[in-house]
């Protein structure tokens, strides 16, 4: 049973000992009418949370006996109501018991189950939650949902373009329930998983705005964000390198969860003092400036993505045919694979500079091709956000991605699996990316990409 429905059958029973007072004082006043409406109205309350209590634990529950036994002393009851051997002291001492009977019963017998659902966006940042989900669904007194969300890439005039949805990319052993049948206002889970925290102030893509942080807040006692990214982890007296992060803090998601979970205590630290700035900086009041409450809102247990691709073995992996003709040499053993990752933030930065990086990059490992595989996997976000907010490079940075694919010397990865790109590289070479956290996690040499050289 839901801890929600517990408490409202646990409502109903201390309603109507109060009721029974009330029909006490009813009947010596000598209004036998309104005591006999009151107890009408305990019969139908009583029904109501026998109802419930079957609904949710079977027939026959001992609770449910002692429900039914309580309408036959009310029927007997509001017959008596009038008569000059009716004692009503008796009468609702005997309700009382039942009533209290019936409580203990539910308060001791009847476990409470919760209800926890994740709301992914993209399937390949789904790594940042299903750790979690895998704990949640172990657990025998917790119903778990995951439910991906649709999401929407937006234009540069900061329109909506076409939904996505990603719910048939998940790993097979994710069970998924559809988002249009799961309604989240009317279950009111106890607890809801996030990872994207922008609500309307990403410029490039938005989920749904019914699954915004700011309207998933009303329908739960729980709402929990983790970072689908991870960052490079930094000292929290390092305030240059701070400063260059801290617009990940003051955002919907963090502001309105009442739990985030984040990469490392520094990390935690860090989100600390930078919330309490903004919020100053905000006018915001109360919790908000509260160290000591936020030190528990803000967690620094660790990264799911980091558990996951930790946990990973070569072994493990499915690796696609036509990836294998990439990597494999003559004889059959492995070259080595380079994890090539391009990103958002550069793209944005550096703009045409970066584009032809990557045509000089290429030229590179064409020439070395036989010993050595390059496995590029640009940012999910890359196309969409220069087509929202660079939308003069798009053309060229298609042509870029069709020819290296059409030449296939190399490995094109866009699919949801980040992990099995890192685990199967032998290390990598990029724009910074929380994928450098994952492949330092992996203990794999990092070469950072400098559009200059």
């Amino acid at each position: 049973m839901r801890k929600k429905q517990k408490q409202e059958i646990l409502g109903i029973l201390k309603t109507l000992l109060a009721a029974h007072e009330a029909i006490k004082k009813a009947v010596e006043k000598g209004n036998i009418s309104g005591a006999q409406a009151i107890l009408t109205e305990c019969q139908q309350a009583a029904v109501t949370a026998g109802t419930s209590i079957e609904q949710s634990e079977g027939e026959g529950h001992a609770s449910v006996c002692c429900l039914e036994e309580y309408c036959e002393t009310v029927f007997c009851t509001y017959e008596e109501l009038g008569e000059d051997d009716c004692n009503i002291n008796k009468s609702c001492k005997i309700l009382n018991r039942q009533i209290i009977m019936a409580e203990n019963i539910v308060t001791n017998d009847i476990r409470v189950r919760k209800e926890v659902v994740f709301f992914p966006y993209k399937a390949c940042m789904w790594d940042s939650l299903e750790s979690v989900y895998l704990a949640a669904k172990a657990d025998p007194d917790c119903d778990v949902y995951c439910v991906p969300i649709p999401y929407f890439e937006i234009d540069h005039d900061g329109n909506f373009g076409e939904m996505h949805y990603e719910g048939g990319l998940y790993p097979k052993d994710i069970e998924i329930t559809d988002w249009q049948t799961y309604n989240f206002e009317e279950r009111m889970p106890d607890a809801i998983y996030i990872h994207n925290a922008y609500d309307d102030c990403n410029y490039v893509v938005s989920v749904h705005p019914r699954f915004y942080s700011s309207n998933l807040k009303k329908y739960t006692d729980m709402l929990i964000y983790i970072p689908y990214f991870t960052l490079k982890e930094i000292e929290p007296d390092d305030q240059q390198a701070v400063d260059r992060m801290k617009h990940f803090i003051w955002v919907p998601g963090v502001i309105l969860a009442d739990k985030v979970i984040v990469q490392s205590e520094k990390m935690k630290q860090i989100y600390v003092n930078e919330y309490i700035k903004a919020a100053q900086e905000n006018g915001f009041t109360g919790k908000h400036l509260d160290r000591k409450y936020l030190e528990q809102k803000i967690s620094g247990a660790g990264s799911p993505k980091i558990d996951k691709v930790r946990s990973l073995k070569k072994e493990d992996l499915d690796i696609p045919q036509d990836w294998l003709t990439v990597i494999q040499k003559a004889d059959g053993t492995y070259k080595k694979i380079v994890l090539y990752n391009t990103g958002v933030t550069a793209v944005l930065a550096h703009e045409d500079r970066l584009l032809d990086k990557i045509e000089r990059t290429f030229e590179i490992f064409k020439e070395n091709k036989e010993e050595i595989a390059l496995l590029w996997r640009p940012h999910p976000l890359i196309q969409p956000t220069i087509r929202a907010m660079r939308p003069d490079l798009l053309d060229k940075y298609v042509r870029i991605v069709e020819k290296y694919r059409r030449e296939g010397w190399g490995i094109y990865d866009d699919s949801t699996d980040i992990d099995r790109a890192v685990v199967l590289s032998d290390a990598y070479y990029g724009d910074g990316s929380s994928v450098v956290q994952l492949c330092q996690a992996r203990e794999m040499p990092i070469m950072m990409q400098n559009v200059d050289v």
